[in-house]
């Protein structure tokens, strides 16, 4: 009986062995599949956008077709754009999370708008484009740059809520209760108490938010379209890097092609720039806890 007993455990044991370097041989195939594409990637735009790279592309407007030039207005453009949607985005997300993380965490509305903030969070942003030029740039009559930067605002808003929320339910109630116990008011203890503590995670969530709209083409197109002169008049159309990018890739012409790989080039590095700036600001703040 103990005979046959071990001797099922070991055909057990062993068909599960078989079955778990299986499984961790089809992972890391997988793995190594992704990463190949992603690595090949990576280098293509690095290897074709370095050599592109010159410092005409800061100094320079977006040139006529057969030209040569650069991405001034283009990387002032989406600079402009995209302070204007963190400082539309922030403020709205971190308030919405507050309330979810503090006042409705286990109310049935609470559920509902998280609900509905994940579908924001995934929704295509070319959706979120064309609502804005439903809602502003149809209304207008004309395309500009804020209604740019408020389909981008559209796209920073659910990532903000959601980190906001769960940054401020990590902190541990015992805080909350100490100072409620003081006396202290409930908003003051979310200013100077909560947030205190959730900062460095909302900071993180922002960059993220930033770093996503960087890249973002789909909702330009139908906003803020594009412009090939420098301007600073956020009422008229203006022009961002990831626009002429997608213009110019498609052009017949070998200069704009170069310009289109050094603008990729340019915003892949200032993604990495501020994953890493995220990164180092989780870490530091992991390690101040312990």
């Amino acid at each position: 009986m103990n005979a046959s007993t071990h001797a099922v455990s070991d055909r057990l044991y062993r068909n599960r062995r078989i079955k778990n370097a299986i499984a961790l041989g089809l992972s890391g195939l997988a793995t190594l599949f992704g990463l190949f594409w992603l690595v090949w990637i990576l280098w293509t735009t690095l290897r074709t956008g370095l050599a592109a790279m010159k410092p005409s592309l800061f100094t320079q407007m977006t040139p006529p077709p057969g030209s040569d030039g650069g991405l001034a207005n283009a990387l002032f453009g989406s600079a402009i754009m995209s302070v204007g949607a963190i400082l539309i985005g922030t403020p709205i997300g971190v308030a919405a999370g507050t309330y979810l993380a503090e006042y409705a965490r286990k109310h049935p509305i609470g559920e509902v708008i998280r609900f509905v903030n994940d579908i924001l969070l995934s929704a295509p942003s070319i959706v979120l484009g064309l609502f804005v030029y439903t809602l502003v740039v149809r209304t207008s009559g004309h395309f500009s740059g804020y209604a740019g930067a408020l389909s981008l605002a559209l796209i920073v808003l659910p990532v903000v809520v959601r980190t906001t929320d769960e940054m401020l339910q990590l902190v541990p109630s015992t805080m909350r209760e100490a100072a409620l116990s003081l006396g202290v008011p409930q908003w003051k203890v979310t200013m100077q108490v909560l947030y205190r503590s959730a900062l460095p995670g909302i900071v993180t969530g922002v960059l993220l938010a930033l770093a996503r709209i960087s890249g973002e083409t789909a909702p330009l197109l139908f906003t803020a379209l594009n412009n090939q002169y420098w301007t600073h008049d956020l009422s008229q159309p203006m022009a961002s890097v990831p626009v002429v990018i997608f213009q110019y890739a498609m052009s017949p012409y070998d200069s704009w092609h170069a310009l289109a790989w050094a603008g990729a080039f340019v915003v892949t590095l200032f993604v990495l720039l501020l994953s890493l700036l995220s990164r180092a600001i989780l870490l530091r703040n992991k390690a101040s806890h312990d």
